[in-house]
C-alpha cells in the first residue's frame, strides 16, 4: 500500500473511531461556543480517547508511526499542556524516547518552571499536541522550547480543524506539522455513516471557511 494511502486509511480510521466514542460531536442547530467566542458546529475533546484502551493503542502506534517518517532522528517527545501530556507520555514510552512536557505559563511557585523535565540543549524534540485550532497555544509552546536552546524538529497532533489562519500561522513560525486525521475527513466520514444529512453538511463546511463570523 502506498503511503498516502496509508495515510488516508489512518485519517478515516482515527476520524470514525472519534466520532463513535463522541470525541467529536457535531451539532449545527446547537452550536457550542468557544472561548474565543466563536460559534461552532464542532467540538472537539480527545482526551476521551485515553479511556478507550484500544483506541489509545492505535492512536499512540499511529503517532509512533509518524514519528518515524517524519522526525526519524528524534531523541526526546515534548507535549503541550494539558492535552498533550498523556498522549506525548505513551508516545514517549513506545518509542523509549525522553518525555517533558510545556505549561501554557510559568509555575506560580518553586522553580516557576515552564517546562517540565529535562530540557538538553541542541536535543532534538518532536512536540505533542492532541487537537490544532489556530495553533496559537501550539506554537507558544515550541517557542519556549526553542528558548530553552531545544530543536524543535516539528509538531504532530492527533486532529486539525484545517483552518487557513493555522496554516499560516505554522508556516510564519517555521514549524513542520503533521496530523493522523483532519476537518476534511471527519466530514467525509461523518456523511458516510449518517453522522450528518446534506444541509448540515453545507453548513459545516461553510463554518472552516470562516468560524469567526459562522453562524452570526
Amino acid at each position: 500500500m502506498e503511503n498516502s494511502e496509508k495515510m488516508k486509511e489512518v485519517a478515516l480510521k482515527v476520524a470514525s473511531e472519534l466520532l463513535r466514542i463522541e470525541a467529536i460531536k457535531l451539532s449545527v442547530e446547537n452550536p457550542f461556543t468557544w472561548a474565543s467566542g466563536w460559534k461552532s458546529p464542532i467540538y472537539c475533546d480527545n482526551r476521551l480517547s485515553l479511556s478507550f484502551p484500544e483506541i489509545r493503542t492505535y492512536i499512540k502506534s499511529k503517532l509512533a508511526e509518524a514519528v518515524k517518517t517524519h522526525f526519524p532522528d528524534a531523541e526526546a517527545i515534548a507535549g503541550v499542556a494539558t492535552a498533550g501530556i498523556p498522549q506525548g507520555a505513551l508516545l514517549a514510552e513506545e518509542l523509549g524516547l525522553p518525555f517533558l512536557y510545556v505549561r501554557s505559563k510559568p509555575k506560580g511557585h518553586g522553580m516557576e518552571n515552564l517546562i517540565e523535565g529535562k530540557a538538553i540543549e541542541g536535543q532534538k524534540v518532536v512536540v505533542i499536541e492532541d487537537l490544532i485550532s489556530t495553533g496559537g497555544s501550539s506554537i507558544k509552546a515550541s517557542e519556549a522550547l526553542k528558548v530553552a536552546k531545544v530543536e524543535v524538529l516539528g509538531m504532530l497532533a492527533i486532529f486539525t480543524y484545517g483552518f487557513p489562519l493555522a496554516d499560516e500561522n505554522f508556516e510564519k513560525a517555521g514549524i513542520e506539522l503533521h496530523t493522523l486525521s483532519d476537518y476534511s475527513t471527519m466530514l467525509e466520514i461523518a456523511k458516510d455513516l449518517g453522522y450528518v444529512g446534506v444541509k448540515d453538511l453545507a453548513s459545516l463546511e461553510e463554518w472552516r471557511k470562516d468560524p469567526s463570523v459562522w453562524g452570526k
